[in-house]
């Protein structure tokens, strides 16, 4: 992956042992975070699901049985030790700000594409298998934040509005908010066509060839998008300046990952930030 300049990858903190103890060996366990804060992302494994949602999917409206998500939806919820607030994604740039009635079992998902928690133990999660997943966290946890930015969301500017809330809510610069980003497609696996380069402002007649570099051997009018490079270009743009991860891609690990550009239909991770009770 490439990093843009002038956004430095933010070294790896571990998180506390108790954590490390419930999270799943295999999950990720976003680095550079404050030590107020806990995060966590879910791979495939350590669920309840048959193929071709096996194992870990936490989606409700990809086709599995429900008993087995609302189980997979209970041990990811222990495993964090927090509870997650799920929404109702629609790859667009609305943020809502989660307060203790969205933690309750029967709350009605929010239609949105970012969430932002201020108060401890609500943990903002979006879903993904193949879009890439951002985490935020304001100085001394004072605010957290969840972001699901495919293509369309991050030209919609859902990065840029998660941002602009999270520093209101936490009262601080975007040069103090931590970024992580998590596994999403890669640079060698996500074709777009030219519709995706002119929604981010590139000509297509000369693109810059490490954020779309022409598709060798493919067809014309196709070309390599590097998603995690492209949430960076934004994030430094909005004066962000520690952001870390976006080393994985959800396409090229069968086995870990979900990823519907690969499989069809399958499985949803999650991945969430909590302030820690």
């Amino acid at each position: 992956m490439h990093a843009a300049a002038g956004v430095r990858e933010h070294p790896a903190q571990p998180l506390p042992r108790r954590d490390l103890t419930r999270v799943h060996p295999d999950w990720l366990r976003p680095e550079g975070l404050p030590p107020h804060v806990g995060a966590a992302m879910s791979t495939r494994q350590g669920g309840a699901s048959s193929a071709p949602w096996d194992g870990m999917n936490l989606g409700t409206a990809v086709g599995d049985d429900a008993a087995a998500v609302a189980r997979n939806r209970g041990a990811f919820a222990q495993a964090i030790g927090a509870t997650p607030v799920y929404l109702k994604q629609v790859h667009g740039a609305r943020v809502v700000h989660l307060g203790l009635q969205d933690a309750q079992a029967q709350a009605v998902p929010h239609e949105a594409d970012a969430s932002l928690a201020s108060e401890p133990g609500i943990a903002c999660t979006v879903l993904v298998a193949d879009c890439l997943p951002l985490l935020f966290a304001a100085p001394e946890g004072r605010a957290v934040a969840a972001v699901h930015a495919g293509w369309r969301g991050l030209a919609l500017g859902v990065v840029e509005a998660a941002l602009h809330a999270l520093c209101e809510a936490a009262r601080c610069d975007a040069g103090d908010v931590r970024v992580w980003l998590g596994a999403c497609i890669g640079p060698r696996r996500f074709e777009v066509g030219a519709d995706v380069l002119q929604a981010f402002g590139a000509d297509p007649a000369r693109p810059d060839p490490l954020r779309f570099a022409p598709r060798a051997g493919g067809p014309s009018g196709k070309w390599l998008a590097d998603l995690p490079l492209l949430a960076r270009d934004r994030l430094q743009a909005a004066g962000v300046r520690a952001v870390s991860g976006g080393a994985w891609c959800t396409v090229e690990e069968p086995s870990r990952f979900f990823s519907y550009r690969r499989d069809g239909p399958t499985g949803r991770m999650a991945a969430a930030i909590w302030i820690r009770r």
